[in-house]
């Protein structure tokens, strides 16, 4: 099953809640299945076609996908760079990751993010839980402007499993 022909796309449509004083909850719904939605979170290729601005030049994109493995990516937009990194925790393919993440311009906000798949019927719902150790933090993190480029970034993975569910369906 590739997609929901009743659905154009589903762009522009994550919700972020604020579960708690410490926590982000962002929760997407994806027309395509669990497998699509985690390959392309986990694939440096297929990670470079989504994650950030479409104007941004990767500098690294690197996935040791394994517990205890490392991310990193570090990208370049107009005359800023920008780099996150983390270590995966917990990896149940295709349900869940959970693996920490700092953001390098502010190393001391550590979050822990819970990123669960659950599809049915070939639609999948993100739900990332991103656990900050303190509001400040949390709040830090919403004031940065993240949901705005998350919407784009989320967008374009949409578009990326779509490209890769039409692959799978010809194949």
């Amino acid at each position: 099953m590739t997609s929901n022909k009743n659905v154009p796309n589903r762009h522009g449509s994550a919700v972020v809640t604020l579960s708690s004083d410490t926590e982000i909850l962002i929760t997407r719904v994806f027309d395509y299945p669990a497998e699509l939605i985690f390959k392309a979170c986990t694939t440096p290729a297929l990670i470079k076609r989504w994650w950030g601005f479409e104007t941004a030049e990767w500098q690294v994109c690197e996935v040791d996908l394994r517990v205890g493995g490392r991310w990193r990516y570090v990208v370049r937009d107009r005359d800023m760079e920008v780099g996150f990194h983390g270590e995966y925790r917990e990896i149940d393919r295709p349900r869940r990751v959970v693996s920490t993440e700092v953001y390098e311009g502010f190393p001391d906000g550590e979050a822990l993010n819970t990123m669960t798949l659950e599809e049915v019927d070939g639609v999948t719902t993100m739900r990332t839980l991103v656990q900050h150790s303190c509001k400040e933090h949390r709040d830090a993190h919403i004031n940065s402007g993240m949901e705005s480029g998350m919407q784009v970034s989320y967008d374009r993975l949409e578009d990326v499993a779509a490209a890769l569910g039409d692959t799978s369906a010809a194949a």
